[in-house]
């Protein structure tokens, strides 16, 4: 019997992300990523003032995510350091438990200080949870974020086209730098 599962999870995830193409340009990124930091800034009050603040910001506008038992994540971003493209990166997940289904999100991580930023880049295959404690943005009672409450070297924000998105975590979600 679990072999079955397994074998009908792979094929869900194939079937899946068959209609994707996981290897995106350059020029794809950049587009998309400035996109998703539009939705972010427009969708989340407060999160314009907190992107301000921050040192640097590492953007995934499409991450894709699916599975039927065992399910994974997988997407492609851009890392900006002020106005500069720092590098490109890939993030990658994978999870075992109750799960059905396919999405889409965007998500963006604030390095709110140089030495956050610096601890990340040092490591090749940075492993939230891990190697650095991420603070989720979570909205507040007045639909708002209290960006003087959120004192984190490192805030995530995992969202879609409707706001931020709830009950999420980055724990196990590898990032690794990519040639673009």
């Amino acid at each position: 019997m679990k072999r079955s599962t397994h074998i009908l999870s792979v094929l869900f995830l194939s079937l899946s992300f068959s209609s994707f193409s996981f290897a995106a340009s350059k020029t794809e990124i950049d587009a998309k990523s400035y996109a998703a930091v539009q939705i972010l800034k427009q969708d989340v009050p407060g999160a314009s003032e907190l992107i301000e603040k921050a040192y640097a910001m590492l953007v995934f506008p499409e991450v894709y995510g699916g599975g039927f038992g065992i399910g994974g994540e997988y997407g492609e971003g851009k890392m900006f350091v002020e106005d500069y493209t720092y590098g490109y990166y890939n993030l990658v997940s994978a999870n075992v438990g109750f799960l059905m289904g396919a999405q889409v999100k965007s998500e963006a991580i604030l390095f709110m200080t140089k030495e956050a930023f610096d601890r990340f880049v040092q490591i090749d295959g940075w492993e939230a949870g891990v190697d650095g404690s991420v603070a989720l943005a979570e909205l507040g009672v007045a639909e708002s974020l209290d960006t003087n409450a959120i004192q984190e070297p490192i805030i995530a924000f995992i969202y879609s086209n409707k706001g931020l998105i709830f009950n999420l975590t980055l724990e196990g979600t590898k990032i690794s730098k990519i040639q673009k």
